[in-house]
């Protein structure tokens, strides 16, 4: 395995540098990336969010909302949250249960969980009327290890597949998919949606920002397995006395799956873009939902997973690894506050990258490759 891994300094291009000013202060940049950048494939969150038939959530992915779904067969499904008569939004609770429809409560349109139109008052008076012409538009839906993947549109055809080839076949072996949430934290940033990116996409500032974190883990042991494309990231190595990033350095959970020695030893973390940040260990995932407010300001969702029989284990200490992380990211998110104060001095100019900041300038790239996209 370790073959297939490439270090963090053989990636590195030198001469690498920090993007200009503009691209985190203004507003047409930030404008142009709301529709160029977080219109797509979006990750709507973990299937274990909605687990019932009727369950859902709201994603709010402006200029979209779009209501997630599990449906009678026990699918998971994404409509745009529009009503098909007047385009009044249909549902605003964040989330909650639908009986076995979902009802407008302007004029009472009905739709069945599928989305089609099973009820219109008065409409079967209108000549040429058909209820099979007016569902909820849908939005394609793909999971990949238990997250929920929406394509909010934008013109963007790509599959999961074709936009994500790193992430086929990668992660099974932690049995994601069948992981429980345990607590959510919401954060506000004061900082622009890529320091929070490119912050999480390198360790060479752990020994000064995160000590915490830096007896746990080797910094310098990161190997990188996704260094190009919309997918970035690799894997950290405990120190010699830890087993997980947890307040003890000990696990907190019983395993996540049939774990190798070396998984068990790792700590994984990949950035997705446009919006999810997945740290995987042995013991828990740790996910951020990453959602621009303004060019200098940002909303961070932070949610934990476990094994859903560590409940019934008597060493069961998710706060072990709630408050280890919750510590770690108010760290990273004043850096990053930091960071947009600093370079919205008029005395910034772009900075060169180090060779353990491989993955940043993989992004800076990625991310203009989109940009200055003509298509």
């Amino acid at each position: 395995m370790e073959s297939e891994f490439r270090k963090t300094h053989e990636t590195f291009v030198p001469g690498s540098m920090t993007l200009p000013q503009e691209y985190y202060t203004s507003p047409e940049i930030f404008s142009k990336e709301k529709e160029r950048i977080f219109r797509g494939w979006v990750c709507a969150g973990h299937v274990s969010r909605i687990p019932d038939a009727g369950s859902y959530f709201l994603l709010d992915q402006a200029p979209d909302n779009l209501i997630v779904l599990r449906d009678k067969e026990g699918g998971v499904r994404a409509f745009h949250n529009v009503c098909r008569h007047r385009g009044t939004r249909v549902e605003d609770a964040p989330e909650g249960m639908f009986s076995n429809s979902i009802q407008c409560s302007y004029h009472a349109w009905t739709y069945g969980l599928d989305g089609k139109l099973i009820g219109a008052p008065f409409m079967k008076d209108v000549d040429g009327f058909n209820p099979e012409n007016f569902p909820l538009k849908a939005a394609d839906v793909h999971q990949w290890n238990g997250f929920i993947f929406v394509n909010t549109g934008g013109g963007k055809t790509a599959s999961f597949e074709q936009e994500y080839p790193g992430l086929t076949g990668r992660m099974s072996q932690w049995n994601m998919g069948a992981l429980k949430s345990h607590k959510r934290i919401p954060y506000e940033v004061k900082s622009n949606w890529k320091y929070v990116f490119q912050n999480f996409n390198e360790c060479y500032h752990c020994p000064t920002l995160h000590p915490a974190l830096n007896k746990l883990a080797d910094y310098t042991s990161g190997n990188n397995d996704l260094t190009e494309g919309s997918a970035l990231g690799g894997f950290i190595e405990f120190t010699e006395d830890s087993r997980s990033m947890t307040m003890t350095g000990r696990t907190c959970a019983i395993p996540l799956g049939d774990l190798s020695p070396e998984d068990s030893r790792r700590g994984y973390y990949y950035s997705v873009l446009p919006n999810l940040l997945l740290n995987v260990h042995p013991d828990y995932v740790m996910f951020h939902l990453v959602s621009p407010q303004a060019p200098d300001r940002t909303k961070v969702i932070s949610e934990w997973l476990f094994n859903p029989e560590a409940n019934s284990k008597k060493d069961f200490r998710p706060e072990d690894a709630i408050e280890f992380w919750d510590i770690t990211n108010i760290q990273d998110w004043n850096v990053c506050e930091l960071g947009q104060k600093g370079v919205s001095s008029p005395a910034y100019e772009p900075g060169p990258y180090s060779p353990r900041e491989s993955l940043l300038a993989a992004f800076d790239q990625h991310y203009l490759s989109i940009m200055n996209s003509t298509k």
